[in-house]
């Protein structure tokens, strides 16, 4: 126990003194643990081979994951991701299997060794993926999404996979050693891997194949069923006793259970967690499982990243370093070529395409359990199982620079639409609209339907032509190009409105259109406060926050439910809104771009006076000041 203890302590503190300095050097947090790991394991040797049961105590943080992945997928929204999961999660990996057991088969290992070796370096890495994703803000993207079926395909795959490698141990009575001598290399379980990921326990072993089969099906119809009809009642029993910490425990409850079942029947815990998160995923007590669990799948996959990082076998890397090294930057490349490939094929585009390839192209964790599968099931020798260890061990390490690389690329592309040549614009108004995403278009249908004419210029083409289909006119072009402006009739339109997304673009844009018209109404978009004093500055005339009149109405409105009379509450939402816009024009003389606002002093002084004034107007308007 003061061992397991002590283990602990030391993967905590490394956890929270390592991960915040990766995370404050742009680094990310996966490689933070990973080196905190790294650290604490091969570099200082605080923590050795008996940490192995709180190995498999971090091991849940993955099934934690998918559990909760599973609670974000309704079966519809399941049934509806099918053609990306079979069509291009099914491809990739198929197509990285293949590609990788014939290098394996290149390098002199037999067709079963190769497909082994090939199946279980096609899975990437779901705990680090989903989680670098999520923290840099790419899982809605349509990368992002694209990355999400693959790994869900590839933990669907599992089980398949499973149930093929002792398959091929039919093929594999011998291996071969280093010196070419042939021997029996482990006899069964007897290497401690045996069994269901080294449970050391299973219902099917000694089964025949149809008896494996049946167990296996009743396993997921079992959770299935208890899923559908017992974790309502079991829940509402739970509510009765009027105790926080028993959603806690159940929901602890459920995971580790489904986990061991799982186990029994030779599954993944994993792929058997996600099962049951997709089937309570329309459950009325969903949220409160996802509430009760994310404190812990934090942690515990923040604790496999270490133990992946102490788990590495330095003293065997460094014998070898070159040939391994090598080893796992083949894996990436090759499983890069065949990402980049499927993305082509799939029409996924721009900066999607290169998170789509970067981001699978390593191996998993599940390598770590298939490698002991099948070292124990006698699919590979022992030597290789461990020189595949080190380079999925290698390739998660190189991950979080792959994202690196991403980013680094990310910033470097300009657009990530199609390109195309601007349209020759053949007509002038007096109104030019610069932009017609959700605040443009409103802008537009307005004017227009109030008689005016307007030329629309917008950058994005599938934008223009969702706008032509609605029976909208409007051009395709860059509106901060000259070009396009003069194109437009700039130099006789009465109004400029820039309703431009990139607030960079935008400021550019009215300096420009201020400095060839100084005679010229701007009427720009904000983004924030900071872009308004950005924007007074380039010279616009009236200034938007996009959020401003919204965010008045919904104060308004919580004001008539706190009591006021509609009058009251519109008296004050329109005291407020002259007085801050009077504000921030003042504001925006004593602002400076090469100043904090909060290191500002006269700012600062401005800003607090500015906001006693805004509380006395408002007591003012009302003889008796309705408070809550």
């Amino acid at each position: 126990m003061e061992s397991f203890l002590y283990q602990a302590s030391i993967y905590l503190a490394a956890a929270v003194i390592a991960v915040p300095i990766a995370a404050r050097l742009g680094l990310g947090s996966v490689l933070g643990y990973i080196a905190a790991g790294i650290i604490i394991g091969p570099a200082l040797g605080l923590v050795g081979s008996e940490t192995e049961d709180l190995q498999h105590f971090a091991e849940f943080g993955v099934v934690m994951m998918l559990f909760l992945i599973g609670l974000e997928l309704e079966p519809r929204a399941l049934w509806d991701m099918r053609n990306k999961l079979v069509g291009l999660g099914g491809l990739q990996i198929v197509l990285s299997a293949l590609a990788l057991m014939g290098i394996a088969m290149a390098y002199g290992q037999p067709m079963s060794v190769a497909l082994a070796i090939g199946l279980t370096l096609a899975l990437s890495s779901t705990a680090i993926v989903l989680q670098t994703l999520s923290e840099k803000g790419l899982m809605q993207t349509s990368g992002g999404r694209s990355v999400f079926s693959v790994l869900l395909s590839q933990d669907i795959a599992v089980i398949p996979i499973l149930a093929l490698l002792p398959l091929l141990a039919v093929s594999l009575p011998v291996h071969l050693t280093d010196n070419g001598s042939i021997v029996r290399e482990i006899d069964g379980h007897g290497d401690g891997h045996g069994g269901a990921h080294g449970a050391g326990m299973s219902l099917v072993d000694g089964l025949p194949a149809w008896g494996v089969t049946l167990v296996t099906i009743a396993a997921v119809a079992a959770v299935i069923l208890a899923g559908i009809f017992l974790t309502r009642p079991v829940f509402r029993f739970i509510h009765a006793a009027h105790l926080r910490e028993m959603y806690t425990a159940l929901a602890l409850l459920i995971v580790v259970s489904i986990s061991f079942l799982m186990m029994l029947v030779g599954l993944s815990p994993a792929l058997g967690a996600f099962i049951a998160g997709v089937v309570l995923a329309s459950s009325e007590f969903r949220h409160e499982l996802e509430t009760d669990l994310e404190p812990f799948k934090g942690l515990l996959l923040g604790l496999f990243f270490i133990t992946v990082g102490a788990g590495i076998n330095f003293e065997r890397l460094f014998e070898d370093w070159p040939a391994l090294l090598s080893m796992a930057i083949l894996v990436l490349v090759v499983k890069g070529l065949v990402l980049y490939g499927l993305a082509v094929m799939f029409r996924i585009k721009g900066r999607d395409r290169w998170l789509f390839t970067l981001g699978l192209a390593q191996a998993g964790e599940f390598g770590f359990v298939l490698v002991a599968f099948s070292v124990g099931q006698d699919v590979i020798p022992q030597s290789v199982g461990e020189t595949l260890l080190l380079v999925v061990a290698l390739t998660m390490l190189i991950t979080p620079l792959m994202f690196i690389l991403y980013e680094v690329i990310n910033k470097r592309m300009v657009d990530t639409g199609p390109t195309a040549e601007p349209d020759e614009i053949d007509e002038q108004g007096p109104v030019i609209i610069a932009g017609i995403g959700r605040f443009g278009q409103i802008v537009n249908r307005l004017v227009q339907a109030s008689g005016f004419n307007t030329v629309v210029l917008d950058h994005n083409m599938e934008t223009i032509a969702l706008m032509r289909r609605f029976g909208f006119k409007g051009f395709l072009g860059d509106p901060t190009r000259p070009d396009i402006l003069h194109a437009a009739g700039i130099e006789t339109a009465s109004i400029l409105v820039v309703a431009l997304d990139d607030p960079k673009a935008a400021t550019k844009l009215v300096g420009y259109a201020r400095q060839i018209r100084p005679d010229l109404h701007i009427i720009a978009r904000a983004y924030d406060r900071t872009h308004v004093y950005r924007l007074y500055q380039a010279g616009a005339d009236d200034i938007i926050r996009e959020m401003f009149d919204s965010s008045l109405r919904a104060g308004r409105y919580a004001l008539e439910r706190l009591g006021l009379s509609d009058f009251e509450a519109a008296e004050a939402e329109k005291v407020f809104y002259h007085h801050d816009r009077d504000a921030v024009r003042q504001l925006a003389e004593l602002w400076d771009p090469d100043i904090p606002a909060s290191k500002n002093e006269a700012y600062v002084a401005r800003a607090k006076a500015l906001e006693k004034e805004l509380e006395f107007n408002l007591a003012a308007r009302s003889e008796e000041p309705k408070r809550a």
